[in-house]
């Protein structure tokens, strides 16, 4: 436990990794919270949070995204406080982080919280400005608050409880962050951006974390999956999954697609923000397809003659267009049934190693890493072909089979 634990704590101090500069180092550092959790909040022990490509674009937010800080946003464990019996958690309850929102919003209200009026200030650009004294450094030198409402390159995070998502605690919680951002984004889209079900065609461009869910989702719902990827180990786990890979470079990419696809993909998803493949999915639509984008464009997009025509659209999806309290419990019941197989792509690593696991999101060599705070070093065979991981929970072996 750490130091003040206990009901009614005013203060607690625990292990927190803390970005200082766009430039530096993550510093594992004992930060200061002060106060438990007040009305709508619960205090989550962190058993494990993913790291996300958003988490790393902070390094060029250009200042927007306040330092020092404590990031991190695909957080899971289990609740130590809760604000009180109306939180809807009990102590001892696993839960998985999702993004926050304000709840109150026209968007929010239309159980459409990812576009929430208020996304970007709560979620990227300081969040909720009473907590920011809540949340200090050793010195007492106050750290941004609260990173998507969570801050969970931690060994506890402070969040409310709209953001948690009650899980079976017969699963490896340690594992399941990731479907509470990447996950879910590319599932989601899937889902429920496209509706895809048996006899549709989907085309997924970029076979990282968020794209090979898409993959795994679009092969549950029984769609014809193509996966495009510059990767050979990507796009070998993409035909595990069931796609038909493709590699990026190919000659006559979208050709290719529509004769796979009898004439075009009905829906594609690009997470490349590649200018070239998103003119190249919008080609291998058929009339009337859905090309959706996750990635955020650093540049302005040109789009080709012809490749935005006979009824071919084009959209943004934000975080899978998720209720998250609906599609995670649906991704958990789909990796229990041996359908949705995230653990795959995952690969753990101590909080302590963090900058580690960034070279290695950086470079490619691991799809999903996943920090644990307090996590034993074990050997386990890494995913994608890239060697041991560590630190991996042996409960994964005790998926249930359907």
């Amino acid at each position: 436990m750490p130091a003040g634990a206990g009901v009614g704590r005013m203060t607690m101090r625990f292990g927190a990794a803390v970005l200082r500069t766009y430039e530096s180092r993550f510093a594992v550092e004992e930060v200061v919270l002060d106060r438990g959790p007040a009305d709508g909040e619960i205090l989550v022990r962190i058993a494990g949070c993913g790291m996300c490509r958003t988490d790393l674009a902070v390094r060029r937010s250009a200042g927007r995204s306040p330092l020092p800080a404590v990031l991190g946003h695909e957080g899971a464990g289990i609740v130590e406080e809760t604000g009180g019996p109306h939180t809807g958690l009990s102590v001892g309850d696993h839960v998985v982080l999702s993004f926050d929102s304000c709840g109150n919003c026209r968007n929010c209200m239309g159980a459409a919280p990812a576009y929430c009026d208020s996304f970007a200030a709560l979620n990227l650009f300081g969040g909720r400005k009473e907590n920011a004294a809540r949340f200090t450094d050793a010195n007492g030198d106050e750290l941004a608050p609260r990173w998507f409402g969570q801050s969970s390159f931690a060994e506890y995070a402070l969040v409310p409880a709209r953001n948690a998502v009650r899980t079976d605690p017969s699963l490896p919680v340690e594992l399941l962050g990731p479907l509470g951002c990447g996950f879910l984004t590319g599932a989601g889209a899937v889902f429920n951006s496209f509706g895809a079900g048996p006899g549709d065609t989907v085309a997924v461009f970029g076979a990282g974390a968020v794209g090979l869910a898409a993959v795994m989702a679009a092969t549950a719902s029984g769609a014809v999956t193509v996966a495009v990827d510059r990767h050979p180990g990507r796009l070998a786990l993409a035909e595990r999954f069931g796609a038909v890979a493709l590699h990026a470079a190919s000659g006559d990419l979208s050709g290719r697609i529509r004769r796979l696809t009898d004439g075009g993909a009905r829906y594609a998803l690009d997470t490349t923000a590649s200018a070239r493949l998103i003119n190249e999915a919008l080609r291998a639509l058929r009339p009337t397809g859905h090309l959706g984008l996750v990635a955020r464009l650093n540049s302005t997009l040109p789009i080709e003659p012809g490749a935005l025509d006979r009824g071919r659209k084009i959209s943004h999806i934000c975080e899978g267009d998720a209720v998250p309290g609906l599609l995670i419990p649906r991704l958990t019941g789909l990796w229990q049934a041996g359908r949705f197989p995230f653990d795959e792509l995952i690969r753990t690593y101590p909080l302590a190693d963090i900058n580690e696991a960034e070279r290695d999101c950086d470079a490619g060599r691991v799809i999903k890493p996943v920090l644990l705070p307090g996590g034993t070093v074990r050997e386990r065979l890494g995913p994608g072909g890239t060697g041991p991981g560590r630190g991996a929970p042996a409960v994964v072996a005790s998926r249930v089979h359907r």
